[in-house]
């Protein structure tokens, strides 16, 4: 399979053809008397993309799994333990417990990333993830369970940290925006994996060892996968114009790696390809590692406010708090949740995968834009519909079901894929991988602050109010969007960078 790619990417036209399983240019674009396209063997795309999207498939398995283990570990029958009897704060212990891991790990990432590189950054987070999850299956008491929740949430936030910065480096331009949302894809097939999973284990004695047990070997395959990739040609040559080696070398490090990358036949192009990203960072400088005055000042303050402002609306949007609700909306609409939750969870799972599947096919055609402006405005309508039913149609219960699986569909199609997406393209270089640890944290961060005062706040104001002011949150990212979010289809890194200028 190849793949033809435009070096223009402000033109990318592909047309896809499936004899001889190849991807075609329809046109071939000069560029300074040059044929624009370049043929790429299917590594080029798959490889580079899979092993990092593994990452996100494992912490998108983990949500599934722990929604049934934690119904296995309360249950005195099929527990298979004598400390089964949990409080509260101890299932919110276990349920959390790696996601205030993934917030240690991605302020871990602020310091380490740039030094690690994206590549020793995932294979860390595959250790972590076989680590904690070795740990967690095999816990002999609450308190170690606990500890490995944790340390696999530093696997997640490290992951998702380090994932579409790699993808972003080392993908074509042309599909990167598609590649980048097929990583959100893969977290929510994770997530279908780890219901249907747990649907079958969940009657098990000790079943919720082997539902957390059953990612280790995944984690493996990640390891190993990133261990033969090679590093990011983009990191190398920042290290190299930042003085951290001799420059010869590093640049001739970077050819070779993008020789792996692009495959051998195009190794007579990559030192060309070395030279014109070299020629981009020194046009937008990027002589010097960036300084925490730096990061709040300019072009790094735009890139900041744009990647954290999208991460942080993806989640006080209401995003953790609807899917929370999911199973009494349908219960109400008369579906047997409450008897069946995991079948709800595995319907619900299918829906997100479709819609992102969605909006991976579309991305690179539409805009990052236009899907992030129709699906949360779909979002917004959803919000007011729930508010609704719990306000005024109680008597209705289809306008809840409605109002549900329109929010779950329009957040795929919109803040689900296109947030990761975007925080990979706008951070300059020089703050690509500080920024992605900030905006990584703030999304975890926002993430545990909703789903934690989820609770109280539904019994001080009523699921109605809430839904509203949700609703009315999704106007406010609205306009945010409208305003200050840039559109960056077809454009190389580099050009977005001198865009934000």
């Amino acid at each position: 399979m190849a793949l033809a790619a435009a070096s223009d990417p402000e033109q990318p036209t592909l047309s896809y053809r499936g004899k001889a399983g190849e991807i075609e240019s329809l046109r071939e674009p000069l560029v300074d008397g040059r044929p624009a396209s370049k043929t790429y063997p299917v590594s080029a795309a798959i490889l580079p993309f899979l092993f990092p999207a593994l990452g996100g498939f494992l912490y998108g398995y983990d949500i599934g799994a722990t929604s049934c283990a934690l119904l296995n570990i309360e249950s005195s029958t099929y527990s298979g333990v004598s400390w089964y009897d949990l409080s509260s704060v101890e299932i919110g212990l276990i349920s959390s417990g790696s996601l205030y891991g993934a917030l240690i790990g991605s302020a871990l990432a602020f310091t380490i990333a740039d030094y690690l590189g994206r590549r020793r950054e995932l294979i860390l987070a595959a250790l972590l993830y076989l680590l904690g999850a070795l740990v967690t299956a095999l816990a002999p008491d609450f308190v170690v369970m606990v500890v490995g929740r944790f340390v696999y949430g530093i696997g997640i936030g490290l992951a998702m940290h380090a994932a579409p910065m790699y993808i972003a480096e080392t993908t074509p331009s042309e599909i990167r925006g598609r590649l980048i949302s097929l990583k959100e894809f893969f977290i929510v097939l994770g997530m279908v994996v780890g219901y249907t999973a747990g649907s079958f284990l969940v009657d098990v004695v000790s079943g919720w060892r082997y539902m957390y047990g059953a990612s280790s070997p995944l984690s493996i395959v990640m390891g190993i996968g990133m261990w033969w990739l090679p590093a990011s040609p983009r990191w190398i040559l920042l290290c190299a114009i930042q003085g951290k080696g001799d420059m010869q070398n590093l640049k001739e490090t970077a050819i070779c790696c993008l020789c792996r990358l692009r495959g051998q036949r195009n190794s007579e192009s990559a030192p060309a390809e070395v030279d014109e990203i070299l020629a981009d960072l020194a046009l937008v400088g990027q002589e010097k590692e960036i300084t925490l005055k730096e990061m709040f000042h300019g072009k790094f303050l735009k890139a900041l406010t744009i990647g954290v402002g999208l991460v942080f609306f993806q989640q006080i949007t209401g995003q953790p708090s609807v899917l929370y609700y999911a199973s009494s909306i349908l219960q109400s609409a008369g579906f047997s949740a409450a008897s069946d939750a995991t079948r709800v969870s595995i319907l619900l799972g299918v829906l997100k995968l479709i819609m992102t599947g969605v909006a991976v096919l579309v991305v690179d055609r539409l805009g990052r834009r236009p899907l992030l402006l129709s699906g949360v405005s779909g979002m917004v309508v959803s919000l007011f519909l729930l508010g609704s039913y719990y306000l005024f149609l109680d008597d209705a219960p289809v306008v809840a079901v409605v109002g549900l699986l329109l929010y779950v569909g329009c957040y795929q199609l919109s803040f689900g894929p296109i947030g990761w997406l975007m925080i990979s393209e706008v951070f300059p270089l020089r703050l690509r991988g500080r920024g992605l640890s900030i905006a990584v944290l703030v999304n975890f961060g926002a993430n545990a602050l909703v789903t934690f005062s989820f609770s109280p706040l539904k019994a001080w104001l009523g699921a109605g109010i809430l839904f509203y002011a949700f609703g009315v949150i999704a106007v406010i990212s609205l306009v945010f969007i409208y305003f200050i979010i840039p559109e960056t289809k077809g454009l190389s890194l580099e050009e977005i960078e001198a865009k934000i200028l």
